[in-house]
């Protein structure tokens, strides 16, 4: 079947937070973008109140059981891999051509592998271009996605300031999301899907609350709900809370639009980007400017 069942469907968001341990304290208010989903042949509109309701009383056991009924459709893995298939020819011919940038710009490997958490808590390894210098180190990346973590603040890149560790036309390719296209591969063999949560590491996952945990009820993509709706201007919490309101809304018409929103979506990244960009030069050379003075 190409779509889910009109029971699993109508899985309302409501119930979602309802499957919750958040207290008052937790709640994340702020930087939420209403959104729309379609599921059933129907549009969802999610608001900033419902994001941020306060549904507590369910436990562990309770929430692990709810994960449990969650199913993969078959349509989902058709629709991937027929997806990958017919656009060889376009993205084919773009990897090579950055795996030879890499290979030139940078000593050392042109993939980057990584171990994250997959569907249902089953650890795989991501491929990605390199786009960091050879040995590295990752305890800069592990402070900032605490931070993140634990305060009520946008998703900001750690390189959206600049990063000294990264390669030379790395900024670009993380901009737009390249660096990320070896992950068709791991589609291809089942460990991830062209749309769901972005996996997470085993120090991010271990790091999360019972209820946040949910969000690997659904596989992995390359874009997703929280992507096209927010991404850097979303707090933590609630890219948790886009992400697991994808898992219980799973549909081939939701896939579709998040695909078709997420190339606006990248274009629109890159301008911002840019535009930033352009801003701290600006800033930086009124600052010296001023301390020649």
């Amino acid at each position: 079947m190409f779509f889910q069942s009109k029971t699993a469907q109508k899985v309302s968001f409501d119930k979602m937070i309802t499957e919750t341990e958040l207290s008052k304290e937790q709640q994340q208010p702020g930087a939420f973008m209403n959104g729309a989903a379609i599921s059933g042949g129907r549009t969802v509109h999610i608001d900033r109140a419902l994001l941020n309701r306060n549904e507590a009383g369910v436990g562990e056991a309770e929430v692990e059981s709810a994960s449990s009924e969650v199913r993969v459709p078959l349509w989902k893995r058709i629709f991937d891999i027929a997806c990958i298939l017919v656009t060889v020819p376009f993205w084919l011919p773009i990897m090579v051509a950055i795996g030879l940038w890499v290979r030139i710009v940078s000593p050392g490997p042109i993939f980057f592998r990584q171990e994250r958490v997959g569907y249902r808590r089953k650890p795989f390894r991501i491929l990605k271009f390199r786009t960091m210098r050879v040995n590295s180190e990752t305890v800069t990346h592990e402070l900032h996605l605490e931070r993140l973590m634990q305060s009520d603040v946008p998703m900001t890149k750690l390189d959206a300031a600049g990063d000294p560790r990264i390669i030379k036309g790395a900024g670009i390719l993380r901009a737009t999301g390249l660096d990320e296209l070896p992950q068709l591969l791991n589609v291809l063999v089942g460990e991830m899907s062209l749309v769901g949560p972005r996996p997470c590491t085993p120090y991010e996952f271990e790091r999360y609350q019972t209820w946040q945990k949910a969000r690997v009820d659904a596989p992995p993509g390359l874009t997703g709900y929280w992507q096209v709706n927010g991404k850097n201007k979303t707090t933590f919490t609630e890219m948790i809370k886009l992400d697991i309101y994808y898992t219980k809304h799973m549909s081939l018409w939701l896939d579709i639009l998040i695909m078709l929103k997420t190339f606006p979506t990248v274009l629109l990244h890159v301008w911002e980007t840019r535009i930033n960009k352009r801003v701290r030069k600006a800033s930086h050379k009124t600052v010296m400017g001023q301390y020649n003075n």
